[in-house]
């Protein structure tokens, strides 16, 4: 990873601040993008700056405006003069049962889910292509168990898993392109999830008992990125065995 240059959306916080640091101890540099998440998306530059300087630099977009896409690539190849490594980590999580769903909920959840993914890839393609780089999609087991009330969420990751598979036929063989599915890694940032015996009941449908930690899915973005060149198309569950048993 010396000297390989990342671009990560969503890299601030939660998961994305964690392989941040995982890929930025490897020896890669940065490119990290937020949202609204300043405070933190500065914080965790200057932590990573201190350690190795000029390494980690950011960019701020909103990445349901489709034009911005193309400008996070070309900030990344001005900032470190090339890029190698796609991380497609942002992501909204909200649900929408049937009944309540707004065309503004599909546009949201599709738009950041699978839509960014596509177009920031299509953007970085020659830049992987020439660096022989790698594209990783942080996914979501219910892409294929689907979980109630969150349809448009479900479909989204699902577009998302297929669509990882496609750009691995269509970036191949210079770009290899694979998927990170979590499990119960982290608990959303809202009320709905706030009740301990329902966490504790998903919980228990891992085979692990147990729930999982941000730097499990940075570990296993690192194996993608770092030590696994002959897996492309591919997407891998860090979820403590929970698919299996779901």
């Amino acid at each position: 990873m010396q000297k390989k240059v990342v671009l990560i959306t969503g890299g601030a916080k939660r998961v994305g601040a964690a392989i941040c640091r995982f890929l930025h101890a490897d020896g890669a540099d940065l490119m990290v993008h937020y949202r609204t998440s300043a405070t933190e998306a500065r914080a965790l530059q200057a932590d990573l700056n201190t350690l190795r300087t000029d390494s980690v630099a950011l960019v701020q977009a909103d990445l349901l405006n489709i034009a911005n896409l193309p400008t996070l690539v070309h900030e990344t190849v001005q900032r470190f003069g090339r890029l190698d490594v796609v991380v497609n980590n942002a992501s909204s999580f909200f649900p929408t049962p049937v009944g309540e769903i707004k065309e503004s909920d599909w546009d949201d959840l599709i738009g950041t889910n699978l839509k960014t993914p596509l177009f920031l890839c299509q953007a970085a393609a020659p830049h992987l292509r020439k660096a022989e780089g790698c594209i990783v999609n942080i996914v979501d087991i219910h892409a294929e168990r689907p979980m109630k009330s969150y349809v448009a969420y479900n479909a989204a990751k699902g577009g998302l898993v297929s669509l990882t598979r496609s750009l691995a036929r269509e970036l191949g063989p210079e770009v290899r392109v694979n998927g990170i599915a979590p499990g119960p890694i982290l608990w959303p940032e809202d009320e709905a999830w706030s009740d301990e015996l329902a966490r504790q009941r998903i919980i228990n449908t891992t085979l692990l008992k147990r729930g999982g930690e941000p730097e499990d899915i940075a570990r296993a973005v690192r194996f993608l990125v770092n030590d696994a060149p002959y897996v492309t198309g591919q997407i891998i569950n860090v979820d403590g065995g929970r698919s299996v048993h779901l």
